[in-house]
């Protein structure tokens, strides 16, 4: 339980620290076009996640991600008595990869996002993704095992784009993000709908793919 606890910490810290820190680095590189910053960040973030799943899938099974790893634990793929370890793990990895991202490039430890993240058109664009990632989880889970790390980086990274919240998907991630005052920022106040509306979707792929896995196995 330590070694997978320690690995969701550590995955989950890379994983902001890439999300942070591309956005830096793209905000600064593009000249004010925020069209190229977003590519970059986008990029940058979905490989790093493939590389990440595939170093810690093997220990922790790779969540990062408080709605997987609930969503794992509702249809037994772990016991619940490990969930609460997970996301902690997660939380504080979240905070620890931004702080590392604003100490390589010369930023304030934490500082309280300003980036407004509000309004139905992105909470329903957070259902939208959460829903996305755990149906791509779920499906490749069951019928294409080994493609689950490339299939989950393809996704997300596709998804900073077809979203209009560039598909935060993540409690974590959502929560650290809000104490980065730079690209990938997000105002503290916006947080909690964020939070909702990724639950939700979590919550409803998981019921979706329930009734899908039925029948697929022949199940009536």
């Amino acid at each position: 339980m330590a070694r997978k606890i320690t690995a969701e910490f550590l995955g989950t810290a890379f994983l902001l620290a890439a999300v942070v820190g591309s956005g830096i680095m793209g905000d600064r590189l593009s000249g004010g076009n925020v069209g190229i910053a977003l590519l970059a960040n986008s990029i940058a973030t979905g490989a790093a996640l493939v590389a990440l799943i595939l170093t810690f899938g093997g220990i922790s099974g790779a969540h990062f991600n408080p709605a997987v790893t609930l969503a794992m634990a509702s249809k037994g793929a772990m016991p619940w008595r490990e969930v609460p370890g997970f996301i902690i793990a997660q939380t504080l990895g979240s905070f620890a990869g931004v702080a590392c991202a604003h100490v390589m490039f010369g930023e304030p430890l934490f500082s309280l996002s300003t980036h407004v993240r509000s309004g139905g058109a992105q909470i329903f664009s957070e259902f939208i993704a959460t829903f996305g990632l755990l149906a791509v989880i779920e499906g490749c889970s069951r019928f294409h095992t080994a493609f689950t790390p490339f299939a989950v980086a393809a996704y997300i990274t596709g998804a900073y784009w077809f979203t209009s919240s560039t598909s935060f998907a993540n409690p974590a991630v959502t929560l650290a993000r809000s104490a980065t005052n730079t690209f990938a920022g997000i105002r503290p106040m916006d947080v909690p709908e964020f939070v909702l509306a990724q639950l939700g979707g979590a919550a409803t792929a998981i019921v979706v793919f329930r009734w899908l896995g039925q029948t697929a196995s022949g199940d009536k």
